[in-house]
């Protein structure tokens, strides 16, 4: 996420404007709408008569303002309280996540508290049990240090609905305009530990650590880890452990794997997960903690058949899930990653994970199942916006299936370009990842 940037999902309470007359206090309380105090009376009817309109005439219109609403003010709440949990009733579970990602950067930016100023209601429409919702919203941040930004943009929620419940699934937003921050105060220095600098080039990436491989045709892919240990006493952070196929030299990936939040104040959460870009995750009922012993595996079931099958393990406890989906792939690369997931704005901070060992990694590469070293895979190592080591892979075993990444003690970064991976929103190719 990029320090010029502030908006990206920000919600908060709803500030009710104060008009003369009680009858349209009364119906923008209803719908929702929050105008500027200082609008004039008829540009305020002006804009709420066709949202009042279109609220009386469907009782579903009013249940998804609701929601949004709802959503604006816990997210707000989420982020001064660290408190992410209170996000989730409003959300699916993948976007709950989204947010969860999102509210840890800007706290590790340094807000402090998310302010919604200002809120127009565009079109609504609701096609069965999925719904869009448009809206027009004004944000303000406040930082530690005393600073604030103010932003806009254009909002087009996505909306599903789960048992008579509407959800937030998506929120697509235009590009924001710049945030501005307060004059007369200086941003603090950065970090004054050198780190060796590394040019971006060939098999490296600024999400990406670990191996990949792009010498044939892959219809599998198999790894084993132990789930790291993230820094819970430090900044905020996430990492996301996968394995995968496609997605090097392609916009196409399917990937499973574990994540690790680390919320700051000694907090921390994981999960497991599988994704189908461009879809957003999915998160999967396996358990996990650090310590425990995760084997995934994605296999194609008959060559050219588009369906997948991707297992998970958690070896420690037993627990298992599996699940078959069809998915059209390049099958041009398989993966085994240590990923600094994307947000809307770009890379989340990478948390201080220490390390993460792979073990029992393999493919099948054309037709045949081989160990990651027959694969001819490469190591990626991750870099920071200073095109600093972040994540550095091992070399490969002398099993030939095996390999860890290192985390440095390079400062992690925010907003910067992200390859595909683990993250809602569309696909490119890693930064400087060859292929």
């Amino acid at each position: 996420m990029q320090t010029t940037s502030f908006d990206n999902h920000r919600r908060s309470r709803p500030r009710w404007m104060v008009v003369a007359a009680s009858v349209l206090v009364v119906i923008l309380i209803a719908i929702g709408l929050t105008l500027p105090t200082s609008a004039p009376a008829h540009q305020l009817w002006a804009a709420a008569a066709s949202t009042v309109a279109q609220a009386q005439a469907d009782p579903q219109v009013a249940a998804i303002q609701a929601v949004i609403q709802q959503a604006n003010q816990e997210q707000a709440a989420a982020l001064a309280g660290n408190d992410p949990w209170q996000m989730s009733d409003t959300a699916t579970a993948a976007y709950y996540r989204q947010l969860v990602q999102i509210n840890q950067a800007l706290i590790a930016q340094g807000a402090t508290s998310i302010d919604l100023i200002h809120l127009r209601w565009g079109p609504i429409n609701v096609t069965g049990s999925s719904a869009t919702a448009t809206t027009s919203e004004v944000w303000t941040t406040t930082f530690s240090d005393g600073t604030t930004a103010e932003s806009s943009d254009t909002n087009v929620y996505t909306l599903v609905q789960q048992n008579g419940t509407w959800l937030i699934q998506a929120d697509q937003q235009t590009a924001p305009a710049s945030a501005h921050a307060t004059p007369g105060v200086v941003t603090p220095p950065g970090p004054q530990t050198p780190v060796p600098a590394v040019s971006v080039g060939q098999n490296t990436s600024h999400n990406w650590a670990g191996y990949a491989t792009t010498s044939g045709t892959y219809t599998g892919v198999t790894g084993t880890w132990t789930v790291p240990v993230p820094g819970i006493n430090g900044a905020p952070g996430v990492g996301a452990t996968w394995v995968g196929i496609g997605g090097v030299s392609s916009h196409d990936l399917i990937q499973a794997g574990t994540q690790d939040v680390a919320a700051g104040g000694g907090q921390a959460e994981f999960q497991t997960w599988i994704e189908m870009l461009p879809q957003a995750s999915q998160q999967v009922p396996v358990a996990v903690v650090p310590g425990d012993s995760v084997t995934v595996s994605i296999n194609e079931q008959g060559a050219g058949s588009g369906t997948w099958q991707i297992s998970i393990t958690n070896n420690t406890s037993g627990q298992t899930y599996q699940t078959t989906v069809q998915y059209a792939s390049s099958e041009s690369s398989a993966e085994w990653i240590m990923e600094a997931p994307t947000g809307a704005n770009g890379v989340l901070p990478l948390d201080n994970f220490s390390s993460v060992s792979f073990t029992a990694a393999s493919a099948t590469q054309n037709g045949q199942m081989v160990d990651i070293s027959q694969t001819g895979a490469l190591p990626i190592t991750m870099l920071n916006a200073n095109n600093q080591p972040l994540a550095v892979p091992s070399a490969i075993g002398s099993n030939g299936s095996s390999f860890s990444v290192a985390r440095t003690t390079a400062p992690a970064s925010t907003g910067t370009a992200g390859g595909p991976g683990r993250r809602p929103g569309g696909a490119s190719a890693p930064v400087g990842q060859g292929g």
